[in-house]
């Protein structure tokens, strides 16, 4: 272009205003358009999260899902790695405050970053043999009748606490404990917000009766461990049930 206008005679200021001109007014050459083809090559594929990446019935994968419906085969079934978390318990020494180890150590980085927070957590109940459950559901049963029982507790062989997962937690002071009002408590919010960080899922929330079977329990926290944790947040769902499309309500 410079060479066409000096041929032309445009010089000095003239020369350097019809430059501006152009460079103005001209509209800019547009890209070569590039098919969807060719776009989806260059991007990285979008990952998709396998759901069966591990079992939702063996019991013990720690996907398991154990409600009303499916129950833990064999029913007797007891953990081979139950430990004591290294966390206050409400009961030290009692079958009750184990876990499973990779559970425990979950718990035990869970309360401590809470405890940066200044709020200290105790363990109230982890691992329930099936002896325990089936005394546990019976005197449900005797105090508040079979259906309300079905509302609160898990029969023998159907309970989450059978794995090793499950952990139900309360504030160290032991206010609001395995009661509704926990919800309402420093601890209780803290957790809601942080324990997927951690690998833990509010099991049992109060919209989810229809699909869990049981009422809300914000006390009742469940080890999936990080991978699932996360995407059931990132996916805002709330139950293992509708995640893995499982039935286990009523």
């Amino acid at each position: 272009m410079k060479k066409i206008l000096f041929s032309l005679g445009f010089l000095g200021v003239t020369f350097i205003a019809i430059i501006l001109f152009l460079s103005l007014h001209l509209a800019p050459v547009a890209a070569p358009k590039i098919s969807g083809s060719q776009a989806k090559s260059d991007n990285p594929a979008v990952k998709v999260f396998n759901k069966s990446e591990l079992s939702n019935t063996d019991p013990a994968s720690i996907w398991v899902v154990v409600n009303k419906k499916h129950p833990l085969s064999p029913k007797d079934y007891v953990p081979a790695d139950l430990v004591f978390p290294n966390i206050p318990l409400r009961v030290p020494g009692n079958e009750s405050m184990q876990v499973r180890r990779e559970t425990a150590s979950a718990l035990e980085a869970m309360f401590a970053a809470a405890k940066e927070e200044d709020l200290s957590l105790m363990l109230s109940s982890g691992y329930r043999s099936y002896k325990y459950q089936v005394n546990l559901y019976n005197g449900y049963v005797q105090s508040q009748g079979q259906a309300v029982a079905d509302t609160q507790s898990a029969r023998p062989g159907f309970s989450e606490h059978q794995t090793g997962l499950a952990a139900d937690i309360e504030p160290a002071s032991r206010k609001c404990e395995v009661e509704d009002c926990f919800a309402e408590t420093p601890e209780g919010q803290w957790l809601k917000t942080n324990a997927y960080k951690y690998g833990f899922i509010l099991r049992y929330q109060n919209d989810d009766q229809s699909v869990t079977g049981y009422k809300g329990e914000s006390w009742h926290y469940r080890y999936v461990g990080l991978k699932l944790s996360n995407e059931l947040m990132r996916a805002s769902v709330t139950t293992l049930e509708a995640f893995f499309g499982v039935p286990g309500g009523d």
